[in-house]
């Protein structure tokens, strides 16, 4: 059996509207509401709604034998109901058809994984009930951790929660001369099978498809199966893991991306002796070849495939360390407001916004954030903590009245 896996993460933040010094104590409303619903229905007519109606035809039209599978953060699910209800429609259409698989993740796409298991299994838990709520009773079996952020102690998390796979990047550094065209499984819980990406041509699709100075530009269906059809015969599953919003929003439609995707299904199924599968299905039915190694974290950002997007710098650890601080305080509150916020703050984009990697350059990290510059992210961001700490102290001490 040689199999396409398709796999999309769908996620919108809930970002924070300007929050100065003298806001703190005076206002607890952080988020740039404005902004976050113009940016929702400004996705949803480029990327989501067309896309699903794409992807819904094409299983139509290949009676099911084309398969994808989503990851939809619990944050982008609320957007969708206070901005969007036709998107979350048009998702639940595409579940129904029994052909698209939903994964589970980190409720608020957040980094508790690297720092508290019992957060990270509150969240999970929380994500697992969004899910079962607005599509039916369904439950995820195989898992994405936000960012695609994976070591062998993180899988033996995912692994207690009962779940029997996990997606992660296949980086070149944990590989080796292995390749990421097979199943593996958790170095420490082996019942636990590890998906890994395929990022060269992934990131053909996800990163180059308009990049008119890519020596294989244009890329085309012929091309692309081309390219797959030379792969080994022994290596069974090619997994493409890559952004929703790809699809119109990162790659607009005038490149031509809709058309690619349009016309890839039946290319493959006509030139090439490959299938589409979901995740569940590839752990199903292509027994694993080996144990994967992963002792220090890797994810799916820059070349070095790490953490320092979120945590490279002096910023982000001294934010990241002042918001976990708090966990024991807001265990013990039983405000809704507290818990919300709470869980809101930790979505990985605000760590990300502080990212000072290549900052000179205007990079990607710059692309997606809503700020000048890492240092009014950090500035922004702390300001947000300081009230929400102050409203901490004000919950604690009432409970001890």
């Amino acid at each position: 059996m040689r199999t396409i896996c398709f796999y999309f993460q769908v996620h919108q933040p809930y970002r924070l509207k300007p929050y100065r010094f003298f806001d703190i104590g005076e206002d607890h409303d952080y988020y740039d509401s404005f902004g976050n619903k113009n940016i929702m229905r400004k996705v949803a007519e480029k990327c989501y709604l067309p896309m699903n109606a794409l992807l819904l035809e094409l299983i139509e039209q290949h009676q099911g034998k084309f398969k994808v599978c989503f990851s939809i953060s619990g944050t982008a699910l609320d957007q969708f109901e206070q901005y969007a209800p036709d998107v979350l429609e048009s998702f639940q259409k595409l579940v129904k058809t029994g052909h698209v698989e939903l994964l589970n993740e980190t409720y608020t796409h957040a980094l508790c994984a690297l720092k508290s298991k019992e957060e990270f299994h509150d969240m999970v838990k929380k994500h697992q009930k969004r899910i079962k709520e607005l599509f039916d009773g369904y439950t995820p079996t195989v898992f994405r951790n936000t960012e695609l952020i994976y070591s062998d102690t993180i899988g033996e998390m995912v692994a207690e929660l009962g779940y029997k796979a996990i997606l992660t990047e296949g980086a070149k550094h944990i590989l080796g001369w292995k390749s990421p065209n097979f199943v593996y499984v958790n170095a420490i819980e082996p019942k636990l099978k590890v998906l890994l990406k395929n990022f060269r041509l992934s990131d053909d699709i996800a990163f180059r498809f308009s990049e008119r100075g890519w020596p294989d530009w244009p890329l085309t269906t012929e091309k692309f199966v081309g390219w797959i059809n030379q792969l080994p015969e022994e290596e069974e599953v090619i997994n493409l893991f890559m952004d929703y919003e790809t699809f119109g929003e990162h790659q607009w439609a005038e490149s031509g991306i809709f058309d690619f995707m349009r016309h890839l299904p039946e290319a493959v199924m006509k030139y090439s002796n490959y299938t589409f599968s979901t995740p569940s299905e590839v752990v199903e039915n292509i027994p694993p070849v080996g144990k994967i190694h992963v002792s220090t974290p890797i994810s799916w950002a820059d070349e070095e495939r790490d953490l320092t997007a979120w945590l490279g710098n002096d910023l982000q650890d001294e934010a990241f360390d002042r918001l976990y601080e708090l966990e024991e305080l807001v265990k013990a509150s039983d405000d809704p407001d507290i818990q919300r916020d709470w869980k809101y703050l930790q979505t990985s984009d605000h760590f990300y916004y502080m990212c000072t990697k290549f900052f000179a350059d205007g990079d990607i990290h710059t692309y997606f954030s809503p700020y000048e510059n890492p240092y009014e992210a950090f500035i922004n961001y702390m300001n947000v903590l300081s009230d929400f700490m102050l409203r901490l102290k004000k919950v604690k001490v009432e409970n001890k009245l």
